[in-house]
């Protein structure tokens, strides 16, 4: 008797019940255990971000990135019209 003949057979023997908490359950409940840990884990990076980064320099970093470069040659205008 060949291998996949046994199972074959097995499988259409095998009740339903077993097929769904055998397989279908614990690879489940790995996935979902999977998402939860990346979560957290994200969630950690994302406050440990949050800690990094100093609020006194948030301000300074938005303008600095909205001015535009300025070329060598020209003055700076301090008094605005």
């Amino acid at each position: 008797m060949s291998m996949s003949y046994l199972l074959s057979v097995f499988v259409k023997e095998l009740p339903g019940c077993i097929l769904f908490a055998g397989i279908f359950m614990p690879v489940t409940l790995l996935l979902l255990l999977l998402i939860a840990y990346f979560r957290i884990k994200l969630l950690e990076v994302n406050e440990e971000l949050a800690m990094a980064q100093d609020p006194r320099n948030i301000l300074l970093n938005y303008h600095g990135q909205q001015q535009k470069p300025r070329r060598s040659g020209q003055k700076k205008n301090k008094c605005k019209n």
